[in-house]
């Protein structure tokens, strides 16, 4: 609400209001946080999450499938599944992955299908070719480890040897070019980095405002810069400061912080520990990829990232609570 607020702030005082305005109903997805709070309690939080589980590996054998018939093999046609943009569909696939990992290391039931279908999950990811994903699943499945058992970390080596040795050489090429300081893709967000500390310099407060990151950036454009424009700067602490200031950037850092607070008391549950690694996983990888990606503010990864990191609250929530509080005074008697 904090967050909502601030935003509204930046909004008043956008270079763009009406940019600002259109852009600010973002905001009324953190409404996803009460209705699944309210709607997936108990029970029903672990059968939303098989849900998630599931779809996002139907959309993983679609992406699979891309790649080997339909051609989506190369840089100008990349995997997206049954998402408009390849970006997207692998933010979700992490999430996928962060969701399906908590279950199969920390759950006593329901093991079998999030082993299943993690394989499926891995490729397609991989067959995306977005680096900034393939880095924010490594954070998520180094943490689920890290939490389960540290000596787990031996597994990420065994899975960086397999993919070398089985990936199709375009791909293993794609991943080396992350270390090439020469790519054009790694220069230029390089140059949107300053130009997003310029654009924090001039307007400190309250940003340049909600959506106008794209409209302002050719005035701030790095002359190191590859293209004249983006729409948004590829990262998204830096992100939110240039567009709503550094007083709605320490605000979203604060909710993640009593989040991830949060986060820990329920992994120390047994009923809510695999949604809650989960949700952790999740957290860490949206920050990582976020270094990379503004993936904060795309619509369908927001919904889904909210939704996890509130079923373990659903889910330790009791439905029997809920009747009881609403009950007339006596009607237990």
């Amino acid at each position: 609400m904090v967050y909502a607020a601030m935003t509204m702030v930046s909004v008043a005082f956008s270079l763009d209001r009406g940019i600002s305005i259109v852009d600010s109903k973002e905001v009324l997805l953190f409404l996803v946080v009460p209705l699944v709070y309210r709607l997936a309690r108990g029970t029903q939080a672990r059968t939303l999450a098989t849900i998630a589980i599931t779809v996002g590996a139907a959309s993983a054998v679609f992406g699979v499938v891309q790649f080997g018939i339909l051609e989506y093999d190369n840089l100008g046609q990349r995997v997206r599944g049954t998402m408009g943009h390849y970006m997207t569909y692998s933010g979700l696939l992490v999430l996928v992955i962060a969701l399906a990992g908590g279950r199969l290391l920390f759950d006593t039931r329901d093991r079998i299908w999030s082993a299943l279908v993690m394989p499926a999950l891995l490729v397609a990811l991989a067959l995306t070719w977005t680096r900034g994903a393939w880095v924010g699943a490594c954070a998520v499945l180094g943490l689920l480890f890290v939490m389960k058992d540290l000596r787990l970390m031996a597994v990420l080596p065994v899975l960086a040897a397999l993919f070398l040795a089985f990936a199709p050489p375009q791909l293993t090429d794609r991943m080396y070019s992350a270390f090439d300081l020469q790519d054009p893709t790694n220069r230029d967000r390089v140059a949107m980095a300053r130009a997003g500390f310029r654009m924090i310099s001039d307007r400190p407060l309250t940003g340049v405002g909600p959506d106008v990151v794209k409209e302002v950036y050719p005035e701030y454009r790095d002359a190191s810069a590859v293209e004249d424009t983006n729409p948004h700067l590829h990262n998204v602490p830096l992100h939110i400061a240039a567009e709503r200031g550094l007083p709605a950037l320490a605000v979203w850092l604060g909710f993640l912080a009593l989040l991830v607070r949060d986060l820990i008391s329920r992994l120390k549950t047994p009923a809510t520990a695999a949604l809650a690694a989960a949700g952790l996983a999740a957290v860490a990888g949206m920050l990582t990829a976020g270094m990379f990606e503004y993936n904060f503010g795309d619509s369908e990864f927001l919904m889904l990232f909210l939704v996890m990191i509130t079923l373990p609250f659903a889910a330790a929530a009791s439905t029997h609570t809920a009747e009881s509080t609403s009950a007339p005074p006596g009607a237990g008697r």
